[in-house]
């Protein structure tokens, strides 16, 4: 099982960082600089997603896997004001980064084919 941590960067502009858990070694990777990093952004949102590496081998895991890292995306990003007709461009950035960098840090070809055709 590996298990895929989301998250959004407090700061002038939105940053994804990832975590991943690969046979019991933590590797993290932060978009943004960790030297710039500030107390609040040891509270940025956070979510997390297990998936097994066999679950992307058929389309319906890597379909699952991506609406699970949309849904992640949501999580962690800044919701839109109740009284918005239109999605945030900020908003929309931010969860846009946060897909791309959960999918780069999966790094399954289909994963990646799927979230490119996806966005046509």
């Amino acid at each position: 099982m590996t298990t895929l941590t989301t998250s959004r960067a407090h700061g002038r502009g939105f940053n994804s960082a990832l975590l991943l858990l690969i046979g019991g070694l933590a590797v993290a990777v932060a978009v943004a600089s960790a030297a710039g990093a500030s107390p609040a952004d040891r509270d940025t949102p956070t979510a997390i997603i297990h998936y097994t590496t066999a679950s992307l081998a058929t389309d319906s895991g890597v379909r699952a896997l991506y609406r699970r890292i949309e849904m992640a995306a949501e999580k962690v990003c800044p919701h839109e004001p109740a009284n918005s007709q239109l999605p945030n461009e900020a908003l929309i950035k931010c969860r846009h980064d946060t897909i791309a960098a959960a999918i780069a840090k999966v790094n399954n070809q289909r994963l990646v084919a799927y979230h490119v055709a996806s966005a046509h």
